[in-house]
């Protein structure tokens, strides 16, 4: 293993901790849909996957992470954060006037962010130019790009697993984070994307299907597709929205709760379930 899975669990609390906190004193924003995707961010920047360096965001060697469902982006900032690339209590202007953590990663106000992102199915194309520029400076650095399973429903996500399978971009690796809900309810109701590895494997990637929430499995699944040659890899995470604070969604009646903060009258109760959790 390439960190001490307790300590990736521990720093998989502290992040969704921080979504909760930074998204109740902004009075808006996305911790459900953040907090589905702790286990995969933590362990990318904290398991030994990504090599990055804090003091120089534009170092011309660092991995990439485009987070393609920009409206997560409170689970990058607490990553961030955490990593030293801004103090920890800058996570508290979220979304405030004139504060660089805008509701959806800016990269032109934050050091560190590989794209703006937001509107929807944009993220793998740039992950694609990121991989093909690899290639052709003669660079090792990986590219790793998150997506929703909502947004799957985009075409030039499919332009964009045609063109990586197309140019066999094997340092390039998609991760879906199959959370089940979209903004109008169950992704399944919206539009029926399953299966979607078949639907990556079609355009000549390499697949898996994973318990995103596990991070042995996380662990496990990143640690292969560092492996895999000649094929792009998309992992299909399977997540709960609002893994950590699942109990609290159900006793609220809505475990979508997409696009709106805890209240600050619950707040203490959702970061008891997370601290209490396995």
């Amino acid at each position: 293993m390439p960190a001490n899975l307790d300590e990736l669990k521990q720093r998989a609390k502290a992040i969704r901790i921080d979504i909760l906190k930074s998204t109740t004193e902004a009075g808006s924003g996305h911790p459900s849909s953040s907090m589905s995707a702790a286990e995969v961010v933590t362990a990318l920047y904290f398991g030994g996957f990504m090599n990055y360096d804090p003091k120089q965001p534009r170092w011309p060697d660092r991995d990439r992470f485009i987070l393609s469902k920009g409206h997560a982006a409170p689970v990058l900032y607490a990553a961030m954060a955490e990593a030293g690339y801004f103090p920890k209590d800058q996570l508290m202007t979220l979304r405030k006037l004139g504060s660089p953590l805008e509701g959806h990663p800016n990269m032109n106000r934050l050091p560190g962010i590989e794209a703006s992102t937001g509107s929807l199915g944009q993220g793998l194309s740039i992950g694609v130019g990121h991989a093909l520029a690899a290639r052709v400076d003669g660079k090792s650095y990986r590219t790793y790009v998150m997506t929703g399973d909502g947004e799957l429903g985009q075409g030039q996500i499919w332009e964009a697993a045609a063109s990586a399978g197309k140019y066999k971009l094997d340092n390039l690796t998609c991760i879906v984070d199959r959370n089940h809900f979209q903004q109008t309810g169950a992704a399944e109701d919206v539009l029926n994307m399953d299966p979607i590895d078949g639907k990556f494997a079609a355009f000549g990637w390499h697949t898996q299907v994973i318990n995103g929430n596990d991070m042995g499995e996380v662990v496990t699944a990143l640690e292969r597709a560092r492996g895999v040659k000649g094929q792009p890899t998309c992992i299909v995470s399977l997540t709960h929205k609002g893994q950590g604070m699942l109990k609290l969604l159900e006793k609220l009646g809505d475990p979508n709760f997409h696009g709106k903060p805890m209240k600050a009258k619950d707040l203490d109760a959702a970061i008891a379930e997370v601290e209490a959790g396995a």
